[in-house]
């Protein structure tokens, strides 16, 4: 019988445990996704931005600035 609750207490605790890893994996992923999406939108700003500055540049008529480097994706 003490074998019994022994090993029924070991496998409760175990599906407490799980339970819980799977709560935390549900919140990193949620995180991971989050910070990719304001990732995506740091990169379109900065693309949009890079590109302001070739027009206005151009705009001005300053020969010799330097091109400003593509985005990373």
């Amino acid at each position: 019988m003490a074998d019994t609750e022994a090993l029924t207490g070991r496998i409760d605790a175990l599906e407490i445990r799980l339970a819980y890893q799977d709560e935390t994996i549900e919140d990193l992923n949620k995180a991971v996704t989050d910070q990719w999406k304001q990732i995506d939108l740091l990169t379109r700003k900065i693309a949009q931005l890079t590109d302001q500055l070739r027009e206005t540049t151009e705009q001005i008529g300053r020969p010799g600035l330097p091109e400003p480097p593509p985005p990373h994706y």
